[in-house]
Parts: C-alpha cells; structure tokens; sequence
C-alpha cells in the first residue's frame, strides 16, 4: 500500500497535476481565510473580489500589463545577448578576465534601488529605462554562469580544434557554445526571477504606466484587491519568462542530449 502511494505521488510531482492542485488548495485556503477569517476586506480580499477587479476599466489592464511585459522580457533579452558575449570576450582573453571581472562584480554590489534614480535622472522615465534597470538587475548571473560554462570545455577539445585551423567564432559556436548551454540556462533561470524585480523596481521609482504604477496609484485609496491582481499579473508574466527558458532548456539541452 506504501509503495503504491509513493508511486502516486511520484506521477503527481512529474506531471501538471500536483502543481495545479497545490495552487488550487492555496486558492481555496485564501477564500476560506479571507470569508471565515474576520478580517477587513481592505487587509484581505478573497480570490472573487480580487478576480472581479480585472473588469473594472479604470485599471487597464491590457495596457499596464503589456508594459511590464515589454519591461520584464526587453530588459532580460538585453541581458542575455550583453552577458554571453562579455562572457565569450572573457573566455578568449584572460587579460580581460582579470581585469574586469572585478570590476563587474564591485558594480553587482551597488544596490539596485540607489541606482534607479540616476537611471531615471539619466534617461527619464519610460519603457526604456525600466528595462534598463531590469537589465542591471538581471545582467551579472548571467555572466558568471556563461563564463564558467565556456571555462569547463575539455582543453583537449580546443587544442584539436585549434590544430585544424579552426577560428575562434568557430570554437565558440560548434564546441563552447553548445557545452555551456546547461550553465547559460542556470543563469538564465535566476535571471528571469531578477527581471522582474527590477522592472517592478523601476516603476516603482518613478513611471507614468506599469503593473508597478498601478499598484501605487490604488494604494492611496486602500484597493488591496487591485493590487492582490497586479501580483498576481507580475507573478504571471514571471512564470511565463521562466517557463519559456525551462522550455528551450529542454529543447536544446535534454532533448537534444538524447537525441
């Protein structure tokens, strides 16, 4: 009987089905919480409250939540193109390795939030700059894991490479690359979780559109149900990003490893 449980519940945690009822029984503890629980409805509204928002034109939906979109994906594209080429540039140059790799490790250190002012105050407020801070954000993992990844490659796989007059973009492209591609998609992954923070971040600091704007501008007049939904929302396209780079994760390295 034990086995056959375990064997269940081994099905469940591989397939949708155990993450969806997971979410479905937090759904359904916060409707009981939030009808039986005594609490305002200010400090806590229930799932319908919180749902019923999205038809309440006033908040605009599609609007704000395509610009934190644009926001989350523009700023993490950006990061992953910028990341894998310093990467790259690093794996061919050790002289550069050593000499900006602590540089871009001080300037990760810089607290992000203290840094979003003087974006704003550099390139003012907008789409633009919030990827940039998103950007900021999500930039250095990236980086790190790339660079490591291109450092793990068998040196006797360049070394042949190498004696057969391949050239660099060549090495990278047929043996460096395809290598490192577990490592780039560990960065990536932890890279999706930070662009979202800093594209919030940035709407937070200063912006006139966004899931972020929305949130303060119904927090003057206490709807916690809207902002219940923006969550929700900027939860949302999170899981969308991170879901799309497990996907392609599998597509070029599982699949494609057993293939």
């Amino acid at each position: 009987m034990k086995s056959i449980l375990e064997s269940a519940a081994a099905r469940l945690g591989r397939g949708p089905v155990g993450p969806i009822l997971v979410h479905l029984v937090v759904i359904a503890i916060w409707q009981i919480a939030a009808d039986f629980g005594g609490l305002p409805r200010y400090i806590l509204p229930s799932p319908t409250e919180t749902l019923a928002t999205l038809f309440e034109p006033r908040n605009r939906w599609a609007e704000n939540t395509l610009v934190t979109t644009i926001e989350i994906f523009g700023g993490f594209l950006i990061a992953v193109v910028v990341g894998v080429a310093i990467a790259l540039f690093f794996s061919w140059s050790r002289l550069l390795l050593a000499l900006f790799m602590p540089l871009l490790v001080s300037l990760n250190m810089i607290p992000k939030v203290a840094l979003g002012p003087l974006i704003i105050v550099w390139f003012g407020y907008g789409i633009g700059t919030n990827m940039a801070i998103a950007f900021a954000i999500c930039f250095f993992p990236i980086v790190i894991t790339t660079a490591r990844g291109l450092s793990e490659i068998e040196p006797e796989m360049l070394y042949l490479a190498r004696t057969v007059n391949a050239s660099k973009w060549q090495i990278f492209r047929k043996i460096q690359f395809p290598g490192a591609l577990p490592y780039i998609f560990s960065g990536m992954k932890v890279s999706a979780v930070l662009a979202v923070a800093g594209a919030i971040v940035g709407e937070f600091i200063g912006s006139e559109k966004g899931l972020g704007y929305l949130m303060l501008q119904v927090q003057i007049n206490l709807d916690t149900a809207t902002m219940f939904m923006s969550v929700l929302m900027i939860t949302l396209i999170g899981v969308v990003l991170y879901g799309a780079v497990a996907f392609l994760e599998w597509l070029l390295v599982k699949r494609g490893g057993n293939a």
